[in-house]
């Protein structure tokens, strides 16, 4: 009878102590509860933005510390790299959708799961905090594909099946317009479509002044780096029009006929877009003298823009009398009708160098869950990149349009050196406004060629 008493009590003991629920020996809750500070980069958002988030986790791991650091855009990469390179880098930090691949060699992918120190309070009269690890499993591929939406997945989940990032939302490229251009040019329908129809809002919306120079423009369209985001709204162009930018095997395919013997439609899309800047078509609106894009909205000269969220503070203080309102992106009009948005969005991902990668990690999901992720898109007025908050933030007035887009956004990579695949579309659409229109698949396949070489 002692015998089986001392095996249950041996197998008591092996319970106690294996798992969640065991409290741990001296030495090793000294160990555990060792301060551990993380820090972590971000660009555009002032701590407030965190210290509610923040709060929260510091309850749930006391000893854990939250370094936020913000850094100007301008400086970010450069000291980013920098400091990743000389050992003194951020243990969690942002980078752009585009970069992740690029980034990837450095950066720790997420395990499989977690294990760290809660605090554990028992007894009812006499109430005591006790510490003991607890493993927690990872958010999966799946999950990751069934509660974001669908282009997280695309961009985090890399070719090793591995998750590299998760990001706290999704902003798609749509459609500023000025209300009062519209007004005065007699416009009351906002163009849906990429059609006649608004080739012929575009040029009620433009005026001409001496030697057909333009004084007012119906889009930012044409032209490259005096429009914001231009090599974005070409791109979204040439996918809505069936073109495949980049193929499974890392193939960059501006030539692609999507199928069809006769028609190319990256071609098609890049001689739609140029001819905005064709002094020659109707639809012409744009040239290379006229101020940026954004600074033409402010001042009111510029009926349409295209433009991301983010813009939206700038605009607001800038020009607080400007009436102006946002729309959908236009989409090629077909039947059924395909909805292709571009998104643009950052991701928070993990120092491979990080000597807390338990904590790092712990940290990104939990900032990232539902909860945590409305806390801070109700702080930044940002669209959310979980399913779940959408039907919530479609009630917003202000940014509604960039979350109805969320769905069906889209992204594509650009190479390890996003700057280098941009100029090549700048020259790319530089080229195509002096050469005959015939000519065009020449200076698609040499932007093409310029871009694959950044891919590897």
């Amino acid at each position: 009878m002692s015998k089986k008493i001392a095996i249950l009590a041996l197998l008591m003991v092996f319970i106690l102590n294996s798992g969640f629920g065991c409290k741990t020996t001296k030495r090793e809750l000294e160990e555990t509860l060792k301060p551990i500070t993380l820090t972590y980069w971000r660009v555009f958002d002032d701590s407030d933005a965190f210290d509610e988030i923040i709060t929260k986790y510091k309850a749930l791991h006391p000893n854990i510390n939250i370094n936020y650091k913000k850094l100007r855009l301008e400086e970010y990469e450069t000291e980013l790299l920098n400091a990743l390179a000389e050992d003194r880098g951020p243990d969690i930090f942002s980078i752009h959708n585009t970069w992740i691949k690029k980034y990837q060699p450095k950066l720790l992918p997420l395990p499989e799961s977690t294990t760290l120190v809660y605090p554990v309070v028992t007894g009812t009269i006499k109430k005591e905090t006790t510490y003991q690890n607890k493993t927690t499993k990872s958010i999966t591929n799946k999950e990751v594909r069934d509660k974001f939406v669908d282009v997280v997945g695309r961009d985090v989940i890399l070719n090793d099946e591995k998750i590299y990032g998760l990001p706290l939302s999704v902003d798609t490229l749509a459609m500023y317009y000025n209300k009062d251009l519209f007004n005065n040019a007699g416009i009351s329908k906002i163009p849906n479509y990429w059609n006649r129809e608004f080739l012929q809002t575009v040029n009620k919306l433009t005026k001409h002044g001496d030697k057909n120079a333009l004084i007012q423009s119906g889009a930012a369209l044409g032209g490259s780096t005096n429009i914001n985001r231009y090599s974005d709204i070409l791109a979204i162009l040439m996918m809505q029009s069936g073109t495949t930018m980049i193929d499974d095997t890392g193939k960059v395919l501006f030539n692609a006929s999507a199928g069809y013997s006769t028609y190319n439609p990256a071609a098609d899309a890049l001689r739609f877009y140029i001819d905005f800047a064709d002094q020659t078509k109707e639809s012409y609106s744009w040239n290379s003298d006229l101020p940026n894009s954004l600074e033409m909205f402010i001042s009111g000269n510029l009926g349409i823009m295209f433009a991301y969220s983010y813009d939206l503070p700038t605009i607001k203080a800038q020009a607080p009398k400007l009436n102006f309102s946002i729309a959908p992106l236009p989409q090629i009009e077909g039947n059924p009708p395909t909805n292709i948005n571009m998104a643009n969005y950052w991701v928070e991902v993990v120092s491979k160098k990080t000597p807390h990668a338990d904590a790092a990690w712990d940290f990104v999901q939990f900032i990232t869950k539902e909860e945590q992720a409305k806390t801070y898109l109700e702080k930044t007025h940002r669209p959310t990149a979980l399913r779940s908050l959408i039907d919530l933030q479609k009630n917003d007035e202000e940014i509604n349009v960039f979350v109805n887009q969320v769905l069906t956004a889209k992204s594509w990579y650009r190479g390890k050196n996003v700057k280098a695949a941009e100029d090549a579309i700048a020259e790319m659409i530089n080229n195509a406004l002096i050469i005959p229109s015939d000519k065009l698949q020449t200076v698609l396949n040499t932007a093409a060629t310029k871009i694959q070489q950044t891919i590897y």
